[in-house]
């Protein structure tokens, strides 16, 4: 082969790698997209269709566990039916979802309208949550796969399409405002969404890793394990069950057959390590995520007195995460993964306790340190996935994202929302015993156990005066709710400060890497070659 067509090829190959680098992080613009979308027309839909709190409420929900567990069932076929199926999956899912909330006013008609518009929003956004999910399957293997010197720094650059996402469908959709009606908001996906197909569509995938090195499928279980399949499990039956009211028979079964027959095949409890970084997984999706789901009504009344919608704090560090993830090359190198995290843990942890305490100008300050904090977290927990168990392939990869979501959709927004309710209860009945007999609701259960919270029929009938008493109370639960979620970045720190020292004592961070595959970050780690076994 001549020097000239060598070099074509070479540049044929850089031109489809980054084509498909940034149509992938299109499509992650388009999961952000969905969801900012719909979080701001909720009550557009509540007030055209009739909808009441609780299906307004499930229809948020259905738009986040399906992603989470399409993000793990995927993984684990994602190698055998190949990136351009799961695309093509995607893209018709975001396309048809789109199509069918955007016609849910022609079944609106009629008596049974309200509940056909609920049905058909429920599933329109249930289908989005799947093409989600199928979105961050793919694009997280295909990068590292691409990237294989530079994970860490890729998957960063990868995952600021989300809040690049949230930042422009965020301020487009409040500058629109009641300018338009919501279908125009909802229209708005289409355009990330062809985008993504225009790009994606005629590449040529890379294969992964651990196809390329010869990687069996049940090694690839062995690397997540019994303890890992277990945990991800017991979340999705879970959820499943509560979503279709399965009783707990019915849960404990499914959970049973499930896990027996992997655990029967895969013969592997799973690598010590990456159950530990399964288990702070956890808590990182809640810091992000969960705080990210409530801080806007969490920081509604600070935000007001300063005559500022509390959806620009949101917007504000979207734009801070934007910008950073581009420029975490540089950062990651000086400071590696694990030292990143580290110091991701402590600003977040910082960021937290001074937005529980801050008023006025000093907000933003705080949501700088805040938006600091956890712009590294999701992606660079993937690049460290990625380095330390390249015979996981996908399946590592993503289940560790999958878990995180399940996890701060089961445990997460609930757990901000219960702190205010006992918070408030205990408050009221130390100052105000007989008001809160006066607005106290019934008591209910959940995941935490039962718990005590305000009837809100009962506070809207309440005096001026009494109503007031119960709003400060609650301003005074919200911060300390936000400093009450402090504590999963300091567990958070704690972890990685131990992971630091294990791997200082094994002579340093190095990304691991399968015999016969070129996928060493000699700039960054040095390298070592990870056993394959037969």
């Amino acid at each position: 082969m001549s020097v000239a067509t060598e070099k074509k090829l070479l540049l044929a190959n850089d031109s489809n790698d980054k084509r498909l680098f940034w149509g992938c992080f299109t499509a992650l613009v388009a999961t952000a997209f969905a969801f900012v979308a719909r979080t701001m027309v909720i009550d557009e839909w509540g007030v055209q269709f009739g909808l009441n709190q609780t299906q307004k409420g499930e229809i948020l929900g259905v738009g986040l566990w399906p992603v989470a567990i399409s993000i793990v069932l995927f993984s684990l076929v994602i190698d055998r039916i190949g990136y351009s199926r799961a695309v093509i999956f995607a893209f018709c899912c975001h396309a048809v979802s789109t199509v069918l909330i955007l016609c849910t006013p022609l079944v609106a008609t009629g008596t049974a309208g309200s509940a056909n518009a609920y049905r058909m929003l429920y599933w329109g956004t249930f289908l989005v949550a799947l093409s989600n999910g199928t979105v961050e399957a793919f694009i997280n293997p295909v990068v590292a796969t691409m990237f294989s010197r530079e994970k860490t720094k890729w998957l960063n650059i990868l995952h600021a399409g989300w809040p690049g996402g949230m930042l422009v469908g965020g301020v487009i959709i409040i500058l629109l405002g009641a300018a338009v009606g919501w279908q125009y908001k909802i229209g708005l996906i289409f355009l990330p969404t062809l985008l993504y197909a225009i790009l994606i569509f005629g590449c040529r995938f890379p294969v992964n890793e651990r196809v390329a090195a010869g990687v069996s499928y049940r090694e690839m279980l062995k690397e997540a394990g019994i303890v890992c399949a277990m945990i991800a499990g017991a979340l999705i039956v879970r959820e499943l069950g509560r979503v279709f009211e399965w009783n707990v028979w019915i849960q404990v079964a499914i959970f049973a057959i499930a896990l027996g027959a992997y655990s029967a095949y895969v013969r592997s409890l799973g690598r010590p390590m990456f159950i530990f970084l399964v288990i702070v997984m956890i808590p990182l999706a809640i810091t992000e995520l969960g705080t990210d789901s409530w801080v806007t009504p969490l920081m509604e009344s600070e935000m007001t007195r300063m005559g500022l919608a509390a959806g620009w704090l949101l917007v504000y560090t979207s734009l801070i995460m934007t910008v950073l993830r581009f420029l975490a090359g540089p950062i990651v190198h000086a400071l590696s993964p694990l030292g990143l995290l580290a110091v991701s843990a402590a600003l977040a942890a910082l960021g937290l306790v001074s937005l529980s305490a801050a008023t006025g100008i000093v907000i933003l300050a705080a949501a700088t340190l805040y938006g600091l904090g956890k712009t590294f977290f999701w992606p660079t927990m993937l690049g460290v996935v990625s380095e330390q168990f390249p015979k996981g392939g996908a399946l590592t990869l993503n289940m560790i994202s999958g878990i995180g979501m399940l996890g701060v959709g089961i445990v997460g927004a609930a757990l901000l929302g219960n702190i205010q309710d006992k918070e408030i209860t205990r408050v009221m009945q130390e100052k105000y015993p007989t008001l809160l007999a006066k607005v106290e609701g019934k008591e209910s259960l959940s995941v935490f156990g039962k718990y005590q919270a305000l009837d809100e029929k009962k506070v809207e009938a309440a005096t001026p005066e009494e109503q007031n008493i119960i709003k400060n109370i609650q301003n005074d639960a919200k911060k300390n709710a936000l400093f009450t979620t402090a504590i999963f970045p300091c567990f958070m720190f704690v972890s990685y400060l131990i992971l630091i020292l294990y791997f200082r004592a094994k002579g340093g961070y190095k990304a691991q890497v399968l015999i016969g595959h070129a996928a060493e970050d000699r700039e960054f780690t040095g390298g070592v070659e990870a056993g394959m076994e037969a």
